[in-house]
């Protein structure tokens, strides 16, 4: 299996290709990411929604944590992911301050992914934003396009 690196939501020297940003939307926080593979697109997804709710500027990490995602479908693939970010938060006390996502592989007809976040102590962190309470999965969109991969998602705050 391919490792990737940890992306820490900072843009790094050529890769200029990468970024997400929030989106306006009545009472919800949408946002958008982009990324050369579908895999850079759900770490700046995940980089986008925390980073609308808290500044992890200060904050103490805590150690790291993994999971594997299955789906029926990449959009599927992307909301577990998000979902897991919120499960942790909401369970742990922790945010992610990194993410690596490895490859997604097919499987029997589904999609998976591998996980690892570097998390911080939530506690330590600085809120700036209304705090993600689930995922919408009207409007879920992880695609590929002629200058790469795209992905979207409503959080309900």
């Amino acid at each position: 299996m391919r490792e990737a690196s940890l992306v820490d939501g900072r843009e790094p020297a050529g890769r200029s290709a990468s970024g997400h940003r929030s989106v306006p939307h009545t009472a919800d926080l949408r946002v958008e990411a982009w990324a050369p593979t579908a895999e850079g697109c759900i770490g700046e997804l995940v980089h986008a929604v925390v980073g609308s709710f808290a500044d992890l500027t200060g904050a103490r990490i805590v150690g790291e944590r993994g999971c594997t995602v299955l789906a029926v479908s990449d959009p599927d693939l992307l909301a577990g992911v998000l979902e897991e970010v919120i499960y942790r938060m909401d369970a742990d006390g922790e945010l992610p301050v990194a993410v690596a996502v490895g490859p997604i592989e097919g499987l029997d007809g589904a999609r998976r992914v591998t996980v690892r976040f570097r998390m911080a102590d939530a506690a330590t962190a600085a809120l700036v934003g209304a705090v993600p309470k689930a995922v919408s999965l009207h409007d879920l969109d992880l695609s590929a396009g002629p200058d790469g991969w795209t992905c979207r998602a409503t959080v309900d705050v």
